[in-house]
């Protein structure tokens, strides 16, 4: 669980500031869960430059609650989070200063979205709060002001731990929390996760992802990893200290994610990142005649022709049969007909460019080939897309996004992609979804 935070001051010598406006939103890593924002009075004179900055005034602190008079409420919304802020150092120091005042020990940890953007964005110019969100296009309001610098900074967050495809925040936090076996919280960890597309982690007591595994239902897919029998079944079971989760909204973003992350975390237990996902290729063959042929081969098979990627050797078949009926190619060429009087390459009456356009028509539909273009889908919330990024024909990676403008500007489209790996998994899994699912729409880049 996370506070994220921002305070205004008053300004003035270190150690000697006050707060004048404070905003907290506790986040549980998918959503706030309680907040709390509220002018203070510092009873001090607010600096000059401050009020140039802020808006704040001293007249408009008059009326405001005092500090030891929302100090309990901090206390309880902070409790048992880490603190996240932007500097946090500044933020952590000044609510200790003043609960210090108080006669209060305030302790939390606290995580730095500057040292994480640093780590995760070390491309951005900047990584001032200000500049940071507008070169990744978030949304800010109200800057300089104690809650729409803590929401900026929420949204920031969320990139960031999404970015995190190592998931060092998560095992970091995981194994700070962990003590000895599990606690009654933790046996009772089905009841936590949401009943909603997502990848999650399963960490053993060193905060270490031990498991990991993409689900439409995450609640009900870990509820079968509690209960499921068997030796490496059970010893996994043994070894869960903490489950966490990633809801992703839509299930390809699901499917990549899994992928990515088991080649970079090398869980345990699982699929290893070496496996291959697919066993047959699809690929062209050219004939004497000029006339393409659709072929099917083993996935170690290498051809400058492949068209996409098959799990197995009937759903390549099945592939075939479907794509001749769809663009009318000859079912003897294709080497899928028993019927000889069907077609043959005497009895086509095109010539074999004609009829190789319509094989061209295959390869665009269902191949990734060269394209540059951006796949847009279901977000994790109401109001957000996921975006999917390819550029020739090579998957990039992927991110969320609110506005358009976001996408539209390939600057700005690339600052909030998290990179993830191009693979021949990772393109089987978007060619094999986009054959039969459908996403909300694909975007052609102009590159």
């Amino acid at each position: 669980m996370y506070a994220i935070l921002d305070i205004e001051t008053t300004g003035g010598k270190y150690n000697e500031e006050g707060i004048t406006e404070i905003a907290i939103h506790k986040f549980d890593g998918h959503q706030v869960v309680d907040k709390f924002i509220s002018l203070v009075n510092p009873e001090k004179e607010i600096q000059p430059f401050v009020v140039n900055l802020t808006g704040i005034n001293n007249k408009m602190l008059r009326t405001a609650p005092k500090f030891h008079e929302i100090a309990k409420r901090i206390v309880e919304v902070t409790q048992d989070t880490i603190l996240v802020a932007h500097n946090a150092q500044f933020d952590y120091r000044i609510l200790r200063t003043e609960f210090r005042r108080l006669g209060y020990n305030f302790e939390r940890k606290t995580l730095c979205t500057v040292d994480l953007s640093k780590k995760l964005i070390p491309e951005a110019e900047s990584h001032s709060l200000g500049k940071l969100v507008r070169s990744l296009g978030i949304p800010v309001t109200d800057r300089h002001r104690a809650n729409g610098d803590a929401l900026a900074t929420l949204k920031l967050f969320k990139l960031l731990l999404a970015k995190d495809t190592d998931k060092t925040i998560i095992k970091d936090i995981v194994r700070k929390e962990t003590h000895g076996e599990l606690s009654p919280r933790q046996l009772d960890i089905v009841k936590e996760m949401p009943s909603e597309t997502g990848v999650f982690y399963v960490h053993n007591k060193d905060g270490d992802i031990i498991f990991l595994a993409k689900s439409s239902d995450i609640k009900k897919r870990v509820n079968q990893h509690f209960t499921k029998n068997g030796e490496r079944a059970r010893k996994l079971q043994k070894e869960t200290k903490k489950i966490t989760f990633e809801k992703t909204g839509s299930e390809l973003v699901a499917l990549l994610k899994e992928n990515e992350e088991i080649s970079r975390n090398r869980p345990k237990y699982g699929r290893s990142k070496s496996q291959k996902l697919f066993s047959h290729i699809v690929y062209t063959n050219t004939n004497e005649l000029g006339y393409r042929e659709l072929r099917i081969e083993a996935s170690n098979f290498r051809s400058q022709n492949k068209i996409t990627t098959f799990s197995s050797l009937d759903s390549a078949k099945n592939f075939i049969k479907k794509v001749t009926e769809e663009f009318e190619l000859c079912s003897e060429l294709n080497e899928i007909s028993d019927d000889k009087t069907d077609c043959s390459q005497d009895s086509i009456k095109e010539t074999a460019s004609e009829y190789n356009e319509r094989i061209e028509r295959v390869f665009d539909k269902y191949s990734l080939g060269q394209k540059n273009i951006i796949i847009v889908d279901k977000g994790r919330d109401v109001g957000e897309y996921s975006a999917i990024l390819i550029k020739n024909g090579s998957f990039q990676g992927l991110g969320y996004y609110n506005l358009n403008h976001q996408i539209n500007n390939i600057h700005i489209l690339e600052s909030i992609i998290t990179p993830m790996t191009p693979s021949a998994n990772a393109k089987h899994i978007i060619e094999s979804y986009l054959r039969k699912r459908r996403v909300i729409k694909i975007l052609e880049l102009d590159i």
